[in-house]
């Protein structure tokens, strides 16, 4: 066997073990996607079922990053990017909870037990 021939086999070998992985991967992507309908039929409480879902998306977005966007075999570079990008999404989505605990979202009751209006802007 010449070098040509074994250089394009090893390449084929190559090309199929790429094709092997992306296959996996996209079974475990239907089989998240087959978890996350699944659960949505169990009519878990909602944060709960928020928690799950968006468990399952981390999962499935890692999976899409790493390995179809090829970002597994990135340097450190594109990890502080996206340690970054995960620190502000995190945040993000905390505000919300952090601002609902404070007593932001909770209106003032007057004395006769009646709600009072949110005050709104001359604007």
């Amino acid at each position: 066997m010449d070098h040509a021939a074994e250089l394009t086999a090893d390449h084929a070998a190559e090309i199929d073990r790429h094709v092997r992985v992306y296959i996996i991967v996209f079974v475990v992507l239907m089989a998240l996607t087959i978890i996350t309908v699944a659960v949505s039929y169990l009519h878990l409480p909602p944060a709960m079922a928020i928690t799950v879902a968006l468990f399952v998306a981390t999962i499935k977005g890692s999976l899409v990053a790493c390995y179809f966007m090829h970002l597994i075999s990135e340097k450190r570079l594109i990890y502080a990017v996206l340690l970054i990008t995960v620190v502000k999404f995190v945040a993000l989505l905390a505000l919300p909870a952090i601002t609902h605990s404070n007593g932001y979202w909770i209106h003032e009751q007057p004395r006769n037990g009646a709600p009072t209006a949110p005050a709104t802007s001359p604007h």
